[in-house]
């Protein structure tokens, strides 16, 4: 009681709004009406993140001289994060999502682990490559999407004659801001003996079955022909394909998510924000939320999209403005 008595006190002595501020401050507290380097409110949504843009053609001799210079045994993982170029990035893609292009070669195994985070994989090139989710074995064609739902055992091998190469992805940044994060290894690190084969999966989207889904999906103006491939087992990773013919133009937008946009077919320009992109087949590209997004496509394209969308569906926070 002495103790908040003297404490009332000090407060009661104080003459001016300067020293409040020092001595609220030992409370560790910060005054609301202060400003502030960074402000706790803005105008309009936006991202400290920007456009980028990572091209396959360079980064494909890249995961080709990982798989010459540093084998399965020595990297939990051969793959490549595609960091945004911003102040105090060290491996995030968007802010709530991260991409890398990893590749394996033909009779390699990548050990068997489990995280939180969920994650998926696009594949790029790949011919007998396969993908072990939670002891279900599942082929990993081009084309493919194979999901990998946080907590699920998931390892990768190789029974083909070429070199295989898929985009991952992974919503890594967003658990590290929850700070759910879990890893574990599987204590007989390739999880042999409990391997099922499994044509048919949930956790596998075939490429065939994209392409026909895209057939018969309607038409938007801003994301052209469209189908959402989303998992309920992964909420937080929006999945979504596109089919732009040859000379389509978008009805230009920006909206309340982020995204990663990667080229399984095809080839066009995106103009995000003040960045001008020049994509093919491969490519990965990134418009932050808030950015406005318009696409020109020269030649016919199949591409996937990656963002946050449901998520902030799920918050209230989504929106998509058109904008010329």
């Amino acid at each position: 009681m002495h103790q908040l008595l003297e404490r009332r006190a000090q407060y009661d002595a104080l003459a001016t709004v300067e020293d409040l501020v020092r001595a609220i401050d030992a409370e560790n507290c910060t005054p609301g009406w202060v400003p502030r380097e960074k402000p706790l409110f803005w105008p309009r949504a936006h991202s400290c993140f920007v456009p980028a843009h990572w091209r396959y053609a360079q980064m494909r001799p890249a995961l080709v001289a990982a798989g010459r210079l540093i084998a399965t045994h020595d990297a939990e993982r051969r793959n490549f994060v595609l960091r945004n170029p911003v102040a105090d990035n060290d491996f995030a893609t968007t802010r709530t999502l991260v991409g890398a292009y990893q590749s394996i070669l033909p009779g390699e195994k990548a050990r068997t682990h489990r995280h939180s985070a969920h994650a998926l994989r696009i594949i790029i090139e790949a011919r007998g490559s396969y993908s072990v989710v939670n002891g279900e074995k599942t082929p990993m064609e081009s084309g493919d999407i194979v999901l990998t739902p946080g907590g699920h055992w998931h390892g990768h091998g190789h029974d083909g004659r070429e070199q295989a190469f898929w985009f991952d992805c992974l919503d890594l940044p967003l658990v590290h801001l929850l700070e759910p994060m879990t890893f574990e290894e599987h204590p007989d690190q390739w999880g042999e003996g409990r391997v099922r084969e499994a044509e048919r999966s949930p956790l596998r989207l075939p490429w065939e079955r994209t392409l026909a889904l895209l057939e018969r999906s309607g038409v938007d103006p801003h994301s052209g022909r469209t189908v959402d491939l989303s998992s309920d087992l992964m909420p937080t990773i929006t999945i979504k394909a596109h089919s732009w013919p040859a000379g389509w133009t978008n009805a230009p937008c920006r909206q309340n998510a982020n995204q990663i946009f990667v080229v399984l077919r095809g080839a066009g320009t995106s103009d995000i924000a003040q960045s001008r992109f020049e994509w093919a087949f491969g490519d990965v590209f990134v418009a932050p939320l808030g950015t406005r997004v318009a696409l020109t496509v020269s030649a016919d394209a199949v591409v996937v999209a990656l963002s946050d969308e449901g998520l902030m569906k799920h918050c209230g926070y989504h929106e998509v403005e058109a904008c010329g």
